[in-house]
């Protein structure tokens, strides 16, 4: 969930600048409405279209009470990313679960990503992060931090963790998170953001295997004389 930006020129009402400190706690009924709100809102009208107004409108609260949870709208932005992000990828999908075989945590992961990727707002915001116009925004690099960036990082962790298993050989594990996440995006994501046909869910599931098994090629550790996978290491589904 993302949309073009400009540097926003609404500016906050007074007293309001900026999320409150400690105090009265927050109603988080009322923050999940608002960033709901927020990613239907970014999604159909862009960063510049779409007002703080709206958002309170769309959520069913009050503009101060949307400035007194996020600060600005650049900060709105960032959280509703993160959020898109966390539900899509939650960090269950992270945790070491030892008795899980590799093969079997990496297809869920590459599921949840591909889905999370190949969304029709998530398709919509990566044209626009890619646009012209974006050049000479710093958008891109906050939406890169606040989503794409944690995603490998909770993955080169998971990665990390499976090599002290002694599952895995990596020599440069942020550069095999990232090529495990371009793996899975491939020709498909490619063709969805050109607007070529989407695929069946048997090529996704086909394409997703296949990244995944090319992956373990690269990095699983091998038996010396057999050559085969470590047991651990794969599963049948």
């Amino acid at each position: 969930m993302i949309a073009s930006r400009r540097p926003s020129n609404t500016p906050p009402p007074p007293g309001a600048t900026k999320p409150a400190g400690p105090g009265r706690p927050k109603d988080m009924g009322k923050r999940a409405a608002i960033l709901e709100a927020a990613k239907r809102m970014f999604t159909q009208h862009g960063f510049d279209g779409a007002s703080m107004d709206q958002i309170a409108a769309e959520a069913g609260v009050s503009k101060l009470t949307v400035y007194s949870h996020f600060g600005d709208k650049d900060a709105l932005f960032l959280a509703a990313v993160e959020s898109h992000c966390d539900l899509s990828l939650p960090s269950s999908l992270f945790e070491p679960s030892p008795d899980t075989p590799l093969r079997e945590r990496l297809l869920d992961i590459a599921n949840a990503f591909y889905s999370m990727v190949t969304a029709p707002e998530a398709i919509a915001g990566h044209r626009m992060l890619c646009s012209p116009q974006m050049s000479n925004s710093g958008l891109p690099k906050l939406f890169w931090d606040a989503g794409p960036m944690r995603v490998q990082s909770d993955f080169a962790a998971l990665l990390e963790r499976r090599i002290a298993a002694g599952e895995l050989e990596i020599p440069d594990v942020a550069r095999a998170a990232g090529q495990f996440f371009s793996l899975l995006k491939g020709e498909p994501h490619a063709c969805l953001v050109f607007g070529g046909p989407g695929p069946t869910e048997e090529e996704i599931q086909s394409h997703l295997a296949s990244a995944v098994d090319l992956f373990l090629r690269a990095y699983q550790v091998r038996e010396p004389a057999s050559g085969k996978p470590a047991a651990s290491g794969r599963s049948r589904r």
